[in-house]
């Protein structure tokens, strides 16, 4: 009847750190006990013979052991492994240092796998609704009749966020108009966030943060996918994607038809969802020249012909004198080449260069928009590593010449800027608790001269369970006439930019965060909190100044635009269900020349909402639920609150699924509660957008895997 005591010590099976809070429980007992902050874990008063132990931890598979008593030896080692989604290792590039995202002192959202799947499945044919449902994030509709929109980082305008492919600036200056609409998901591997000030990685533009698309790349077994996705509202979605490895020679192929029927829910007369037709091709060239070496060539290539106004001239039946429209014809085609050689185990080289073209012709009544941009960025980077300690050193050029054929009396707003930067980043190991991140850039552009730009990120590791993060840095962002505000005036009697009368906007900006993760009754529920809180300060905004009649002009105020808030996001996972919840408080204002004002278009309340149930390659269900708080407009009123919710269900089989997605099924329209337009129908006034136009919505498909 002699009593004896359990003693362990849990790690984790790679990497053999210790794993404190894991869970020892002697089955079929009442026994159970946590392990210390040193991983060691007792139980004590079990009989003599043979017991049955499990060991657990959130995140790794339990794992079984039959224990003879008395222990052979004083302390057993017990090494977990990962659960199967765990395995393969998160990897962002973003930072340029290819790090495991656990160990980057700078915050990075990572968004791939089975979350970038069901927001494919609500909407196939761009990126909208995967960045718009992410705490912090709005993706602004600029236009009523046309839906272009841009992305919102807490508060800012989007001009002040920058969005990549790949690490290529392909959607920056005019390129940006109607880049989110032009970008379907099929192709992307996963997409990486960085808020706040990240310019010392990637130069001007990325004040409020940047948004990373990572394509696919190929792999030995071969990906062959198909999407077929229908809409109510009149949309059609065909995409495809190939991609696969053949010893020294890879290939990715994407290509999608994306398409939509003039929609008017709302029978206001202009439509809420316009007539469009879509055209993309992404072929891609891996080359492995040896087993350090890697050169790979893309081209990104996507036509449009887009048409929104009124609906009755879009059908053929009205004529274009009596009738408002607004015609879009975009052609987008870039290439991508990068080279990637390591020396040995611990130094790089990376070469990249893209260049990009850009066409658009803007057409309303009366007056036609038709500008070209062609631009090229080449950046060229040295990383060392050491044993606590990793360097990155680069150099990069980015070229923007922007030209135009002009319909008005209005001067050519034709520019041509260069831009030349030098960086160095540092990541310093100093202990297991404590990493440590500084950079320093200096960019000089032609005619506004240098800008110096120091950034700081540390990542403080208490636990397994508990981490931190804070960051900060310098930004800045060149004027153009590509702005949120010009883009609503179909940049119509719009004055030409210019280093005389205009400066750079020049920013200041940190964040700071905890991170917490823990297992509850047992380890059957898992759960997780991130809080975060930012702020960020514009000095010498540009804004659009004049009005109606008379020429517009950007210009420099004196004051300031400062956005500060917190966001939470609360993980809660039980068996096959997953909740998350998440709230957004952003507090963003404008000061000019003294008088203060809340910032247009911002809710300074968000919900996020969303509960998930998942049998493994059987079931997808899920609900949404998302509360917007009224909006500031810049005509002095102000918007309504409302909700948007929404419900998704996936049926998987071995080789293709079938989906269902019931989009803002509340009907939540702009036009229910309060007016798009001021003025008549054929010589309308459009007012800001702040709230969905297309309302329930419901699509549905099929995805191939072959």
């Amino acid at each position: 009847m002699g009593q004896y005591a359990l003693k362990a010590i849990v790690k984790d099976a790679d990497t053999k750190e210790r794993l404190p809070g894991a869970t020892a429980v002697r089955l079929h007992t009442t026994k159970v006990a946590q392990s210390d902050n040193n991983g060691f874990v007792t139980i004590n008063d079990i009989p003599c013979g043979e017991q049955v132990i499990a060991f657990r931890f959130l995140g790794y598979q339990q794992r079984t052991d039959t224990i003879l008593f008395p222990q052979a030896s004083d302390t057993l080692e017990i090494l977990l492994e990962k659960e199967g989604e765990e395995l393969e290792e998160v990897v962002i590039s973003s930072t340029r240092s290819n790090r495991s995202i656990t160990d980057i002192p700078t915050r990075v959202e990572f968004i791939a796998g089975e979350e970038l799947e069901e927001k494919g499945n609500m909407k196939p044919g761009d990126i909208r609704m995967m960045l718009n449902e992410s705490t912090g994030i709005q993706t602004q509709q600029v236009s009523a009749t046309s839906a272009n929109a841009s992305i919102r980082i807490q508060g800012l305008d989007g001009r002040y966020t920058q969005l990549l492919k790949d690490g290529f600036p392909l959607y920056a200056g005019f390129s940006g108009g109607l880049g989110l609409l032009q970008t379907p998901p099929l192709d992307l591997k996963q997409v990486e966030v960085i808020k706040g000030s990240a310019s010392t990685l990637y130069g001007g533009g990325a004040i409020a943060g940047l948004v990373n698309l990572i394509s696919k790349s190929p792999a030995e077994e071969k990906e062959l996918r198909f999407l077929i996705n229908g809409t109510s509202a009149g949309g059609l979605d065909l995409n495809g994607f190939y991609g696969q490895r053949f010893d020294k020679v890879g290939v990715t192929v994407f290509a999608s038809r994306n398409s939509n029927k003039p929609y008017d829910p709302s029978n206001t007369g202009f439509t809420a969802i316009p007539q469009f037709e879509r055209y993309v091709l992404n072929p891609k060239l891996f080359i492995y020249a040896g087993p350090r070496t890697t050169l790979n060539f893309g081209v990104n290539a996507a036509i449009e012909d887009r048409t929104g106004g009124d609906i009755q001239y879009i059908k053929g039946k009205g004529d274009s004198t009596h009738s408002y429209f607004e015609k879009n014809k975009t052609q987008r085609f870039s290439t991508q080449l990068s080279f990637d050689h390591a020396f040995d185990e611990s130094s790089r080289l990376r070469i990249k260069n893209s260049v990009n073209y850009f066409n658009r012709k803007l057409s309303i009544p009366d007056y036609v928009f038709d500008g070209r941009q062609i631009s090229s960025y080449t950046e060229a980077t040295y990383s060392k590593q050491f044993e606590k300690t990793d360097w990155i050193v680069g150099f990069n050029a980015y070229t923007d010449n922007f030209s135009e054929q002009p319909d008005d009396t209005i001067a050519k707003r034709n520019y041509d800027q260069h831009t030349v930067g030098l960086f160095v980043q540092n990541v310093w190991k100093v202990s297991a608790l404590f990493q440590l991140e500084t950079g320093l850039r200096g960019d000089y552009v032609n005619d506004y001269g240098v800008a110096l730009l120091p950034r700081i990120a540390a990542l403080l590791k208490f636990s397994s369970k508990f981490s931190s993060r804070i960051g900060g840095g310098l930004g800045y962002k060149t004027p153009t006439i590509f702005t949120e505000e010009t883009e609503r005036i179909q940049y119509r009697a719009l004055l030409p930019v210019n280093s005389e009368s205009n400066k750079l906007e020049r920013s200041y900006g940190a964040n700071f965060d905890v991170n917490y993760r823990t297992s509850l009754f047992e380890d059957r529920v898992g759960l997780g909190i991130n809080q975060l809180f930012f702020y960020t300060r514009i000095n010498d905004p540009l804004l659009l100044t004049g009005s109606a009649g008379n020429p517009y002009r950007l210009s420099n105020v004196k004051g300031y635009i400062d956005t500060k808030g917190w966001e939470t996001n609360v993980k809660v996972s039980y068996g096959d269900f997953k909740l998350f919840l998440g709230y957004t408080f952003t507090d963003a204002r404008l000061n000019n020349d003294g008088i203060k004002m809340q910032q247009p278009l911002t809710a300074r309340h968000r919900l996020n909402n969303v509960l998930m149930y998942e049998v493994e390659e059987k079931w997808k269900i899920g609900l949404e639920a998302y509360y917007y708080s009224k909006q500031q407009l810049s005509d002095g009123t102000t918007g309504k609150s409302y909700w948007i919710c929404g419900f998704m269900a996936e049926k998987l089989w071995e080789h293709f699924s079938l989906f269902v997605n019931f989009e803002n099924f509340l009907d939540t329209r702009q036009t229910r509660f309060d007016s798009i337009y001021n003025g008549t129908v054929t010589r309308p006034v459009f007012r800001e957008i702040y709230s969905p136009l297309d309302g329930f919505v419901v699509n549905g498909g099929l995805k191939l895997n072959l």
